[in-house]
């Protein structure tokens, strides 16, 4: 689970030349449709907005500008209308030093959403009945047995825990290896042994009390499908899951194979700077391995809402998805996806984060829409801003209703006491600065933020979701940038 001290880094104007500037973004050999799907690519690249909008203010941007402000290289994105792709277009460079567009086939690194597909392949092996999803993990695992633990106080933890994140595991994520690294096996990732660049994964409070994000649990059910199987992890997935779903462009092979260089997108850095050998390598194939691009996704958000529907069965029946898309209760956790209500419709959905790549899909368990977008950068920020144009443009009711701010007058004496350098243990420093009637928040190498006022003292920032403020520290009367949470405020002092 994401902390809430971390959200405030993760959850991160129409002008006339937006079409010569998303015509020259729309690079190589993008697919031309009838004038009425062109209108509305054209209607979603001018509709981007974002989690909030200022009263009387127009708060709709183009998705070249916002390609720009966000230091995106490249995009891709797909949309699904009535149970087909409507339209799939690459925006900007997959490379850039090789100034090499961004296309439909161009692969991205999909980061967790890894993890939907190797839930389709464990719940195949469930259908196929060589799995039982309510029995013990170690009575599947052969090479290697997860040692017990007082912290699973005698509860048995399940193959269901593991694709739900309720086996109470550790390690939210993977941060990857570099293609000159020393690739650890799947073992010792699990023990946290060298070469693994991360911790022993260990049960860390009992299964089944609730759903608590786990890369590491995932990473064990990739262990369950060789052991069963004897097959290696990427071609049981291959065979299995990505051909049949149509995606035949997609792999989880790490390394990616050498004759798919040309189709692999490079990552960077927000700051535009490319990733060392050009994106890392994850061992950990279940839950970041899937090199993929929109398009084939679109095939599996397809066949999964007519498999629901009792429409097809590709891969799983209709009742093994209505399984996989039933949340663990009082969460929105599926097993190897996540189901949102959002207005009078629920849909199932997965983000994902590698170094240097960020992604979102989103589809409708009825009716038929859906949407894939996939950017080669750390800021997926327009990820969100631009789902929620095409759910404006496709009529997805109520899946957008930003909050409405109306902006409060601040003496400039009063914000000028707010100008500083901000400090937390743990975290990195905010920088608040001055441009006129306008004070800026700085995190990271990010391009400062406007802040917009509420209060006196009460501010929002455009890219992140989050309730932001003002306080004086009651020890020495230092102003504090707060972000408000649930249970506890986290707290920047300033210098």
């Amino acid at each position: 689970m994401v902390t809430k001290t971390k959200s405030l880094f993760f959850i991160f104007s129409l002008s006339s030349f937006l079409i010569g500037q998303i015509a020259s973004l729309a690079q190589g050999n993008n697919p031309r449709y009838s004038k009425e799907i062109e209108d509305k690519i054209h209607e979603v690249e001018n509709n981007l907005s974002g989690w909030v909008q200022v009263e009387g203010e127009p708060n709709h941007w183009s998705l070249a500008d916002r390609m720009k402000y966000h230091h995106n290289y490249g995009l891709s994105i797909a949309v699904v209308h009535n149970y087909k792709i409507e339209w799939a277009r690459g925006y900007g460079l997959a490379d850039s030093a090789e100034n090499r567009p961004v296309t439909i086939e161009t692969l991205f690194q999909a980061a967790s959403i890894s993890k939907s597909l190797n839930g389709v392949g464990v719940l195949k092996l469930v259908q196929e009945k060589k799995i039982n999803l309510d029995e013990d993990v170690n009575h599947y695992l052969m090479s290697w047995k997860l040692p017990a633990s007082d912290s699973a106080k005698g509860k048995k933890i399940t193959v269901y825990n593991l694709l739900n994140h309720t086996a109470g595991l550790n390690v939210h994520g993977f941060p990857g290896y570099s293609t000159t690294d020393t690739l650890p096996s799947v073992i010792q990732i699990l023990d946290g042994k060298k070469p693994a660049n991360t911790v022993a994964i260990r049960s860390v409070f009992e299964p089944g009390l609730r759903s608590e994000y786990s890369g590491g649990g995932i990473t064990i059910s990739q262990l369950i499908i060789t052991d069963v199987t004897g097959r290696a992890y990427d071609e049981f997935e291959w065979n299995e899951v990505l051909k049949p779903l149509g995606m035949t462009n997609s792999s989880y092979t790490q390394p990616p194979p050498g004759n798919r260089k040309e189709l692999l997108a490079t990552a960077y850095y927000p700051n535009k700077m490319e990733v060392k050998g050009k994106y890392h390598i994850y061992p950990e194939m279940a839950a970041a391995g899937l090199w993929t691009n929109p398009t084939d996704l679109c095939h599996y958000i397809i066949e999964t809402q007519l498999a629901y529907e009792g429409k097809s069965s590709k891969v799983l029946s209709q009742s093994m998805t209505k399984t996989r898309l039933t949340p663990f209760p009082g969460t929105n956790a599926a097993l190897g996806v996540f189901v949102d209500s959002i207005g009078d419709r629920k849909y199932f959905q997965h983000g994902g984060a590698n170094e240097g790549f960020r992604c979102q899909y989103y589809g409708s368990l009825t009716g038929g829409d859906g949407v894939v977008v996939m950017v080669n950068s750390d800021d997926g920020s327009i990820n969100r801003e631009l789902i929620n144009s095409v759910a404006a443009v496709y009529g997805w009711k109520d899946f957008s209703k930003p909050q409405i701010k109306k902006l409060a007058n601040v003496f400039s004496d009063t914000l000028d006491k707010y100008v500083g350098e901000y400090v937390a243990q743990g975290e990195p420093e905010l920088l608040v600065s001055k441009n006129g009637n306008d004070l800026y928040l700085s995190i990271f190498d990010r391009d400062p933020m406007r802040m917009y006022f509420t209060s006196h003292a009460d501010f929002f920032l455009m890219d992140i979701q989050a309730q932001l403020g003002f306080a004086r520290n009651e020890k020495d009367g230092h102003y504090m940038v707060v972000v408000k949470g649930n249970n506890h405020d986290t707290q920047w002092i300033r210098k």
